[in-house]
């Protein structure tokens, strides 16, 4: 992609409005917490205080709006504590100029690598060098740094008790998410019907496990309705996978087929009622006809072999699920022991050898998420320099907008560089033609002001453009609070927002970390990962009585990680402007076609694993073993532009079939596994395509 065609792409991705569910409650309450705060400080202190402080109300109220699932009174506490903190030390700081920029250069740095952590810690940094930015403006002493502090903390303080004294649906982000997931399963059934290799995107059932994961106030409260469905839905993917399957199921045509895609449906439509009964904490209604569908015929088409174990094993599944959902919401411990172990959030004095490890593994000159903090540090202490210099007054809002818009991947700097100054143009206009029009007061002013951070948080998931109108009034209506002229405003703010996008997308124009050049190493990770996860089925095929169900189950959840990140990396490098090196889009889109059906076949195999009674077989032992000798020299092919060589696990597949058939599901399974693998190394090596399939002729 060229410069000029990926600058068209931001843009307009940056300027899009999406629609999205409103919810007016929570917008109101947190705008309830900013109107407190500055009716506080308007009527017990000053316009000064009201307008400084307003932003520890705005900033934890924005916090509690992030993807986390941590309780939203902590992290408006998190990050009221943060901005309470920066904001003493820009303070201290501010009666020197070197100092200060020493200062910010070194917050900043901090504030970048705190990406590594996640993105919600990466976003409340960010909050906590916006707000040292905003507060420097006001000269004052120790004991006013401290009373600043103080009153950064308060704001924080209040959305915090209006989050715990008026909840608005609790539970309500866990329960959409595990709703999602439910939801997404019933329409991978119905497609399954018409399409019985039809892909599924593991997305929700990741971040239904995501926000299982509790802390031990959040376990001792949690409705029974979010404690088990879940690991039941977990289960349901592959079952449904292997009823659907035209070579390891149900027959392509006839009965049978016909009674699967009865099935099939049966289960969408329970799931999807699942789905409901959760998201509203009501009980789940089914339909007779369902209930008729998911019970064995007395006569009629039936299933035979392994297709009638799936369907058996999906009827008591689905049984499972709406036994799990289909009663009154209650408090509970986790119900398991493996959800006592595995599913607890880890409290924070426990994140802090988490959060450094994090920090220690990104602290690499190769790292994006090092490119970025440093190249953000330079950034905002230019932008510092330039704007305090530029005769405009407020010259922190090069800076602040610098640091806002920019993220460790090219495509969202430039989105959010685009957004921001479209969006500051909109919304500045906006509230300067109210105030040249009607002239408001103070207090009309603080009230404007609240009404644009209501918007704000009303439509926050429409979009950063939209987010950046609402700034842009909020910061004209909390200036009229102080008495400033609007023009002046009108006219500092644009200048200063357009010099700070144009740093932040120079900086990245200039100090690149192009994802297009480390596809090859995400794609070797997924095949690695992919790998395990099928060694560690075909353990389990090999020696049934020392099968290990918590191995694969860890081996899924890395090739589902592995996947999620080649997915993120190859949609971040389609609209980077750098041409592909060292992989083509073609041979890109086939690979991971190939991995896919790697991951689904391994699926199916383990929808049949044998009782712990069956028989072992050596065959597919030494399958596994040839296959796991060839795995890491397949990596590091990927990663070196090396042809892939499957020779002996293909060798080791033709000896399996001679000496036990193709009728057993393992070795079936294994033929659609090494056919998945040849592709791709034919998708990245296409010299050798006539061989590999030479190769299956013979």
């Amino acid at each position: 992609m060229t410069w000029s065609s990926a600058l068209k792409d931001t843009a307009r991705a940056g300027l899009t409005v999406e629609r999205t569910t409103l919810e007016p409650l929570v917008a109101v309450r947190g705008a309830c917490g900013v109107a407190i705060v500055i009716g506080v400080l308007l009527a017990f202190g000053s316009p000064a205080l009201a307008v400084s402080s307003a932003f520890g109300a705005f900033a934890s109220g924005l916090a509690t709006f992030q993807r986390s699932w941590r309780p939203r009174p902590i992290l408006a506490l998190a990050v009221a504590a943060g901005l309470g903190v920066s904001t003493f030390l820009g303070y201290l700081a501010a009666f020197s100029h070197p100092v200060f920029v020493t200062l910010l250069a070194v917050w900043t740095l901090l504030a970048g690598m705190a990406w590594a952590i996640g993105p919600v810690s990466g976003l409340i940094a960010t909050q906590t060098v916006a707000v040292m930015l905003v507060t420097v403006t006001l000269p004052t002493s120790v004991a006013g740094a401290a009373q600043h502090g103080a009153l950064i903390v308060f704001g924080g303080l209040v959305q915090a008790a209006l989050i715990v004294l008026f909840p608005i649906r609790p539970w309500g982000r866990q329960r959409d998410v595990l709703a999602d997931a439910l939801a997404a399963e019933a329409d991978y059934a119905r497609r399954l019907r018409h399409d019985p290799v039809a892909p599924f995107d593991p997305q929700p059932l990741m971040d239904a496990r995501h926000a299982a994961e509790l802390t031990p106030r959040q376990a001792r409260s949690r409705p029974r309705q979010l404690a088990g469905p879940r690991g039941v839905a977990e289960r349901l993917r592959p079952v449904l996978a292997a009823l659907a399957d035209p070579v390891l199921g149900a027959p392509p045509e006839g009965p049978e087929r016909d009674r699967a895609r009865e099935l099939l449906g049966a289960a969408a439509s329970v799931l999807d009622a699942v789905a409901r009964a959760i998201r509203t904490g009501k009980p789940v209604r089914l339909s007779p006809e369902t209930m008729a569908t998911l019970e064995v015929p007395a006569d009629g088409p039936r299933l035979n072999g392994a297709a009638r174990r799936s369907a058996l094993r999906l009827m008591a599944l689905l049984a499972d699920v709406v036994d799990a959902s289909d009663e009154p919401v209650k408090p509970t411990r986790p119900t398991t022991p493996e959800e006592r172990r595995h599913l607890l959030r880890p409290t924070v004095p426990r994140l802090v050898p988490v959060a450094l490890r994090a920090l220690r593994r990104e602290a690499t000159w190769s790292s994006a998420i090092a490119r970025h903090a440093v190249r953000v540090s330079a950034v905002a202490c230019t932008g510092y320099v330039l704007g305090t210099a530029l005769p405009l007054g407020h010259g922190y809002w090069a800076p602040m907008t610098s640091v806002m818009v920019m993220r460790p991947d090219f495509a969202q700097t430039y989105q959010r560089g685009i957004a921001r100054f479209a969006g500051t143009l909109v919304g500045v206009f906006i509230g300067a033609g109210i105030a040249a029009l009607a002239h408001p007061g103070r207090y009309v002013c603080a009230g404007l002001a609240v009404l644009c951070v209501g918007l704000l948080y009303l439509l926050m998931q429409s979009g950063y453009f939209v987010v950046s109108a609402c700034i842009g009034a909020y910061v004209v209506f909390l200036l009229g609070i102080v008495g400033e002229a609007w023009s002046q405003t009108v006219q500092a703010r644009l200048a200063l927002t357009l010099l700070g996008g144009l740093l932040a997308m120079a900086a990245y124009a200039l100090f690149p970390v192009w994802e297009t050049t480390k596809l090859r190493d995400r794609l070797g990770d997924w095949l690695r990962t992919t790998g395990d996860y099928t060694l560690a089925v075909l353990a389990a095929h090999a020696r049934p009585a020392d099968r290990r169900p918590r191995r694969v189950r860890e081996a899924l959840l890395d090739c589902r990680a592995a996947r999620l990140e080649w997915e993120e990396a190859a949609a971040r490098a389609q609209k980077e402007p750098v041409r592909h090196r060292g992989i083509s889009r073609s041979a890109e889109r086939a690979s991971e076609a190939a991995l896919i059906t790697m991951g689904r076949v391994t699926m199916l195999m383990e929808a049949h694993l044998p009782d712990r009674e069956a028989e072992p077989s050596p065959s597919a032992e030494q399958f596994a073993n040839a296959l796991r000798i060839a795995l890491p020299a397949a990596v590091e092919a990927v990663r070196v532009r090396d042809a892939l060589d499957w020779s002996k696990p293909r060798a080791a597949l033709a000896t399996w079939q001679e000496k036990e058939g193709d009728e057993g599901v393992a070795v079936r399974a294994s033929e659609l596994l090494m056919d998945a693998l040849e592709e791709l190394g034919e998708a990245l090596s296409p010299g050798t395509k006539g061989k590999n399939r030479a190769k299956r002729r013979g």
